[in-house]
């Protein structure tokens, strides 16, 4: 399959100025784009995440096998957010295709996050079985290849009554009844293996070493201009790539090309994703887990703020051809403020990356860092008002 080259350099924690990511587009512009995806989202996407965010949790109440169930049920509880995060994409679509759109992102992010637990437990052999487990992932978006329904390597495949069978069929239906899913089925093929090896090396690390996961990622990282470690970052949370391929597959007018374009803009989107939550998250790491995250690749501050700064400079040229770069950008911008507004982003570690970030993009950041702030803020009335009600008498 053809590759798009990406322009970038590779990048290797002191603090440097970053360098200027280039023109913004015009700020009416982003925040019109801000305000048609959320009166979109709250009108017609929220209500269908929220339905199928139901359906998997009756399906996962319903698995026979005690460990799969509690694993099933505790990231449908805790990670529902992210479920809800990346179904935004499906604003992006015509409505009428919108449910199938939100069938097959809040299914294909369910399925990662439940594989991503699972595949945290003992393997015999970590890359075979961790690659049969994830085969789930690879057919869910592959409708033109029989699908395997043998993934669990040493737990029977009916103690899940049918769960991740069942999740493969869904999204496999749903990518089917998109007008242009022929036409980005194997950009979005070669995503799913992307993030599948990623993430079966990257698990595999601590029982056979890291250093066949350096080998993989610098060699498939030749097929692009992202360093290793930023391939690395990306491909290890590609699922955020297929949700996006998923979005514009909804579009009659796609291309191959465009899909390819949509994979490499969001394969540094990802990238992203995974340095800042690894930055932010940093102190809390090392404190229960005993270990750090992805930015352990970066000897200093100036290698990683170096790293996000081409990254981000990534999107902003390789996006610039796409017919809806403010949406495109509004998603990459709506990530830093994310990760901007957390309460942990005001850490001595992550503050001096942090602070580079948010002034290098504004004023584009600012309309989208004000909504993030409201909602961290009501998140944590919702949540006090929760305990009260639980230590309130009768």
């Amino acid at each position: 399959m053809r590759r798009l080259r990406r322009s970038g350099a590779r990048s290797g924690i002191t603090s440097a100025a970053m360098p200027t990511i280039g023109p913004h587009p015009p700020v009416v512009r982003m925040s019109a784009a801000l305000v048609l995806a959320n009166a979109r989202y709250w009108s017609t996407v929220a209500p269908l995440v929220r339905t199928e965010l139901a359906r998997w949790t009756w399906r996962a109440e319903r698995i026979p096998h005690p460990t799969l169930q509690q694993v099933a049920l505790i990231n449908l509880r805790e990670e529902g957010f992210n479920a809800q995060a990346t179904a935004t994409l499906a604003t992006l679509t015509p409505r009428r295709y919108r449910k199938p759109v939100v069938e097959a992102i809040v299914g294909l992010q369910v399925m990662y996050d439940y594989l991503d637990s699972l595949i945290e437990r003992p393997l015999a052999d970590p890359l075979s079985d961790g690659r049969q487990l994830y085969g789930a992932f690879i057919d869910a978006v592959n409708p033109s290849v029989e699908p395997a329904h043998t993934y669990y390597p040493h737990v029977p495949a009916s103690d899940d009554g049918g769960y991740l069978k069942e999740l493969v069929d869904v999204i496999r239906t749903a990518l089917t009844q998109l007008p242009s899913h022929a036409t980005t089925a194997q950009v979005a093929k070669h995503a799913a293996e992307r993030c599948v090896e990623a993430q079966v090396r990257a698990h595999a690390a601590s029982a056979i070493g890291s250093s066949q996961l350096r080998t993989w990622a610098s060699c498939d990282a030749h097929d692009t201009e992202l360093g290793w470690r930023e391939f690395l970052a990306g491909a290890v949370s590609s699922g955020l790539a297929l949700h996006a391929l998923a979005a514009i597959a909804a579009d009659p007018r796609a291309t191959e090309r465009h899909a390819l374009t949509i994979d490499t803009v969001y394969l540094s989107i990802c990238a992203l994703t995974t340095l800042l939550d690894g930055l932010i998250d940093y102190e809390q790491d090392l404190r229960d887990l005993g270990h750090i995250g992805y930015i352990r690749y970066y000897a200093n501050h100036d290698e990683l703020s170096s790293a996000l700064n081409n990254v981000i400079r990534r999107v902003w040229t390789e996006s610039r051809d796409l017919p809806d770069r403010s949406y495109h950008l509004m998603t990459l911008i709506g990530v830093v403020a994310y990760y901007v507004s957390a309460p942990s982003a005001s850490s001595e570690f992550a503050r001096p990356t942090i602070t580079q970030l948010h002034q290098e993009l504004k004023p584009l950041i600012t309309p989208t860092l004000s909504v993030m702030r409201a909602w961290r803020i009501a998140k944590q009335i919702r949540a006090r008002q929760g305990r009260r009600s639980l230590i309130s008498p009768g």
